[in-house]
């Protein structure tokens, strides 16, 4: 088997470019990383890495290298999973044929211990990194957001115009419903571009890689769901103020004075939507 065939249906575009893979996999960083299995990590200090949709394994070789990293990949391709265990023979037993977006992390890295995995014990980090199908990263991210208890580290490579938005602050007419929801729980870094020349076939825009790291925050300290809601609201009917587009989630007492209501979505931070939902709980 001397290649995979891209099949547009899984949105595959294979990278080509070795230097590109190598930065991918080189932003992948462990600063912070514990040696302890009481803080969750896996015993000597290794790390533990999926990458999603490996394809035909550009950055699959340079990750096998890294003697910080141990690593499984999720693959929902036959022809990819045949390809890869032709070609990288070490990845035998690391890799998982099935869909990302319906894999539970529990079957990733199940525990060495023996407890089950619904037990109520802490759940070791997985970083994430790969090159996403472009028709599936905003779906990729919901689940990050998701799984934000047990997955620290994102980087990856997106549609140029998606990554963007996702790191843009607020202010601008690109700044949206992913930029607030992950931003309210990771640092966003925008890392480098990438050309339609880097790939097989080339897409027909650009891409771009990323970094996304866990921040602080453990709770927004209102409703998420209700959260959720709020942003999804406002940014429905982006062009209107917030007085006008959020009306129908309070029917009842909107406030009349907050000039928080005259001002459109893309000004707010994570914190005024926050302070919206707060709004809405005490209503």
């Amino acid at each position: 088997m001397s290649e995979v065939r891209a099949k547009k249906s899984l949105g595959q575009h294979f990278l080509t470019d070795q230097q590109i893979a190598r930065d991918i996999v080189a932003a992948l960083r462990f600063d912070d990383l514990q040696t302890t299995s009481e803080q969750g990590d896996v015993q000597g200090g290794k790390a533990q890495v999926l990458e999603v949709g490996p394809g035909m394994g550009v950055l699959t070789q340079y990750l096998l290298q890294r003697e910080d990293i141990d690593l499984r990949a999720v693959e929902i391709d036959r022809e990819s999973v045949d390809y890869l265990y032709l070609h990288f023979p070490s990845i035998g037993g690391k890799l998982i044929q099935g869909d990302f977006l319906r894999l539970p992390l529990e079957r990733v890295f199940p525990s060495a211990s023996g407890v089950d995995a619904d037990a109520d014990v802490p759940k070791s980090p997985i970083h994430l990194i790969g090159n996403f199908p472009y028709n599936i990263s905003s779906q990729i991210f919901f689940k990050v957001i998701d799984n934000r208890a047990r997955i620290p580290q994102v980087v990856c490579m997106i549609q140029k115009e998606v990554a963007q938005r996702i790191a843009e602050k607020p202010g601008t007419k690109t700044y949206g419903i992913l930029s607030v929801l992950l931003q309210a729980w990771y640092d966003i870094e925008y890392l480098f571009t990438v050309g339609e020349g880097a790939f097989n076939p080339p897409p027909k825009v650009k891409s771009a890689v990323i970094r996304l790291t866990r921040n602080g925050r453990e709770s927004l300290g209102c409703d998420e769901a209700l959260f959720k809601t709020v942003v999804k609201t406002a940014f429905g009917q982006r062009r209107k103020t917030l007085r006008n587009s959020l009306k129908t989630l309070f029917p009842e007492a909107m406030p009349t004075d907050d000039p928080i209501f005259d001002l459109r979505p893309e000004r707010l931070g994570v914190e005024d939507f926050v302070r919206l939902t707060r709004m809405l709980e005490q209503n």
